[in-house]
């Protein structure tokens, strides 16, 4: 892929021919949990924001990537669902030759709205 993406679109029509369908599928997952969220490109990658940054995804040779943006959230909450899939800090890999797990993805996702939700709540009270 070339180093520089203005948007979401570019970034998408750069992917490999042999992840671009799974990513593609992970988009319109993200995007189902988030309905509002607005997509960008973020690090060089696609990103959603809601109320702040939400998930950035990408895509790579085996496998395609989620970023939460919450490491610990995640751990705490999808600690023992994501046990068969490769993470690390801020990142969940999901190979390209297995189904993507839809229902847990938009499960990551809108616990993430929720997360980024609170913070904007609190933030907005200490204004007033």
């Amino acid at each position: 892929m070339k180093n520089k993406f203005e948007t979401v679109d570019e970034y998408l029509a750069a992917a490999a021919p042999t992840s671009k369908p799974t990513l593609l599928k992970l988009r319109d997952i993200i995007l189902s949990a988030a309905p509002g969220a607005e997509e960008c490109i973020s690090y060089q990658m696609p990103a959603l924001r809601l109320n702040g940054m939400l998930v950035y995804y990408a895509a790579f040779k085996n496998h395609v990537s989620l970023f939460p943006g919450s490491s610990k959230m995640v751990d705490e909450q999808f600690r023992d669902e994501l046990g068969s899939y490769i993470t690390s800090k801020g990142t969940i890999q999901f190979p390209l030759d297995k189904p993507l797990p839809a229902t847990l993805i938009k499960r990551i996702v809108k616990a993430r709205i929720s997360e980024n939700a609170s913070k904007a709540q609190l933030k907005s009270k200490g204004r007033s």
